[in-house]
């Protein structure tokens, strides 16, 4: 399984291709589209970074999973989001956008899970390497002052 070093080596090299390409380059990855998602971390309670792909957009939510390449351990980033879900998710021409993380309930990863897998086999894949149920997580966007107040 991949270290801890070589995950952050790519997130580096990732975010490094987007700022060396003025953006140009770096937002798709596998015919998926790439985002920004920054976490609090659980504790130190410092702003963490990771590049993930999203094979799925489910309504307003941008879907994530939370493979690590098929590890038993689930990625840091899983962690903290359930210690605090609020995040900001950065992508290709959008302004950064303060969003709201929640894992996929059983039956939403019932639904969604096949889909994923239909386009992108390698998540079955990775599924298969480990004994621990990829997550999914679904991103959505928090609504401003003047949507809660309609």
């Amino acid at each position: 399984m991949p270290s801890d070093l070589f995950f952050k080596t790519m997130n580096t090299v990732h975010r490094g291709l987007i700022t060396v390409s003025g953006g140009r380059k770096g937002w798709q990855v596998a015919d998926m589209p790439a985002l920004k998602l920054t976490t609090t971390g659980r504790r130190t309670g410092r702003r963490r970074s990771v590049m993930l792909t999203s094979p799925l957009q489910d309504g307003a939510a941008l879907v994530v999973v939370a493979s690590r390449g098929g590890d038993d351990r689930p990625p840091a980033w899983l962690l903290n989001l359930e210690a605090d879900p609020d995040v900001e998710v950065a992508r290709r021409g959008r302004q950064r956008q303060s969003m709201h993380a929640r894992v996929a309930t059983a039956e939403e990863r019932d639904r969604l899970w096949p889909r994923i897998v239909a386009d992108h086999p390698r998540y079955g894949g990775y599924q298969l390497k480990t004994k621990r149920e990829i997550s999914l997580v679904l991103l959505t966007p928090k609504a401003t002052d003047a949507q809660r107040h309609r």
